[in-house]
């Protein structure tokens, strides 16, 4: 059995030999006088060889030769070949590819919204690549992704923070799927260690809606920026929705906006019916478009759409205004205004699949998404009327009585079931 005291007087000779150790393992000693640990055993009647090691100050010690000698006999007794799975792990590293490699791969097949896309390659390319594409997958720790995000944390993107966390969680999920064998670093970085946030339930009340539209009259901005903040309420379309549409979506004859599949969230076509105070809005917007093919140009570029950040600045401007006066109207965003038609329709009774079809939201594989293909056409359009005209009286100060169903459908009783 060997020692460190035989291995340091292990001389060579004119030929290879061999100096036995316990177990199956031994040594070769080279002519030129290398030692290495080895190991033989038989695996499914064929007779294989194992190199542990080399033995030497830049190599590894008899002590750590034996323990890889039992981890390959204990891979033995599995039935797995430890020789082929080191040519294997070889292979692997010959052939591994960067970080950047394999986010290309992950983006080039991911599933997501064109919305969701185009915000994910831009935290990608902005904040993550910079730090990490030509870092090998098992060089990136959970260290450096959360000294990663604890970077863009600081910059005042709490938000932002997390997706960088999210990006890398799944591009390492896509390379292990693949067959990489590597730890996952987003795993111990949890998204509450980087950021947390408040749930978004903000709807303003119908005193807030009057007082947004009576403040709205009097900021400094342009009148197709006042009419789309209006237009937003009274369709409940998403933001990007609207900045992004085009005339030739618009059927002015039939009071129908039509929101292609490829603009939604969904991925499925979507239809507005619009109410008189919003063909009317459409019919302004049509009027200073300027022959733009958008409903909302830019000033600066009329073949392009307003930016995104133009109906947020408004919407600061409204509540700042409206403070100085004194007057209770709390801060609220776009998306705000989507949340609080949802919201009144409900709590006014109205039903709420012809709620959720308005705000384009999808049931998924749940059976009522599979069952449930209605699109409400007159309900909805019916909905919206009522819903503007509420608007109307809340900004004038006075009741309105909303009609819940559209004269058209008959309310079927017990009786009439008989």
């Amino acid at each position: 059995m060997l020692t460190e005291t035989t291995l340091k007087h292990l001389k060579p000779k004119d030929a290879v030999y061999k100096v036995a150790d316990r177990d199956g393992m031994y040594v070769t000693v080279s002519v030129v006088g290398t030692i290495s640990f080895r190991f033989d055993y038989r695996l499914n009647g064929r007779r294989e060889t194992l190199t542990l090691g080399r033995y030497g100050p830049d190599g590894i010690s008899l002590a750590v030769a034996r323990e890889r000698c039992v981890d390959a006999r204990r891979a033995i007794s599995e039935g797995r070949s430890p020789a082929q799975e080191k040519q294997r792990e070889k292979r692997r590293l010959a052939e591994a590819q960067t970080f950047q490699e394999f986010s290309d791969q992950w983006a080039a097949g991911a599933r997501m919204a064109a919305s969701t896309r185009s915000m994910r390659m831009s935290v990608l390319s902005r904040d993550i690549l910079p730090a990490f594409k030509n870092r090998m997958l098992t060089e990136i720790t959970a260290d450096d992704l959360r000294a990663l995000c604890n970077k863009v944390k600081a910059r005042g993107a709490p938000a932002t923070a997390v997706h960088v966390r999210d990006i890398v969680k799944q591009i390492y999920g896509f390379a292990i799927l693949h067959g990489e064998k590597v730890a996952n670093p987003a795993d111990d970085v949890g998204p509450s260690s980087i950021a947390t946030f408040v749930p978004k339930d903000r709807a303003l009340s119908p005193t807030e809606i009057r007082l947004m539209h009576q403040q709205l009259e009097f900021v400094a901005s342009y009148p197709t920026i006042r009419l789309a903040l209006r237009m937003i309420l009274l369709t409940l379309v998403r933001k990007s929705e609207l900045i992004q549409a085009t005339w030739d979506e618009v059927d002015f004859a039939n009071a129908l906006w039509t929101i292609p599949k490829e603009r939604m969230k969904g991925a499925k076509a979507h239809s507005v019916y619009l109410s008189q105070q919003a063909l009317d809005i459409m019919i302004a917007l049509h009027t200073c478009a300027g022959g733009s093919a958008y409903v909302l140009p830019s000033r600066y570029d009329a073949d392009k759409p307003m930016s995104n950040a133009t109906l947020n600045r408004v919407t600061g401007l409204v509540v700042e205004r409206a403070k100085a006066k004194g007057l209770p109207l709390e801060s609220f965003t776009v998306h705000d205004l989507r949340r609080t038609g949802s919201t009144m329709l409900n709590e006014l009774g109205f039903n709420s699949d012809w709620i959720e079809k308005c705000l384009a939201h999808e049931h998924g594989r749940s059976s009522r998404g599979v069952y449930n293909k209605a699109e409400y056409a007159e309900q909805r359009r019916h909905m919206l009327q009522e819903w503007a005209d509420m608007i109307d009286a809340w900004v004038a100060g006075k009741p309105h009585t909303p009609t819940l169903l559209p004269p058209s459908m008959k309310v079927i009783t017990t009786q009439a079931l008989i």
